[in-house]
């Protein structure tokens, strides 16, 4: 605004990429990511029959509400109960079923990281992406 930044509060999603799609308890897919035929017989198929796998997003992906309760705090490897983890990635989401659409055109986007535990080498960035609004 004129006077100044606009404080929003929303919520993120994980990227699908990183959550588990099965049917029944089977995974749809096999580790050199195609589809599994035996469970889907084409993509088309697998969207209609498989489903994505709710996520503990803490203790799986190492994503937590930061200490302010204002923001996000973000774990390279995240030891789970299950397999290690690395690395997420989020989605702001404008309602519980659309993405936050940004108009930046002439406009100021700020954002505070604590980078100081980041081990040397690593990326720790933000990025923009065109996408539709439903996904």
């Amino acid at each position: 605004t004129a006077s100044g930044c606009d404080w929003q509060k929303g919520s993120v999603v994980m990227d699908a990429n990183w959550r588990w799609v099965n049917k029944d308890g089977q995974n749809c897919y096999h580790d050199d990511n195609t589809w599994d035929p035996d469970i889907c017989s084409d993509p088309a198929n697998c969207a209609l029959t498989c489903s994505i796998e709710g996520a503990d997003y803490a203790s799986t992906y190492g994503v937590s509400t930061n200490s302010y309760k204002d923001g996000v705090t973000l774990k390279f490897v995240t030891e789970g109960q299950y397999s290690t983890n690395y690395g997420s990635r989020l989605y702001v989401m404008d309602s519980e079923d659309t993405y936050k659409m940004f108009k930046l055109k002439n406009r100021e986007f700020t954002f505070t990281v604590d980078d100081s535990t980041l081990t040397c080498g690593l990326n720790g960035a933000l990025y923009f992406v065109e996408m539709d609004q439903r996904g």
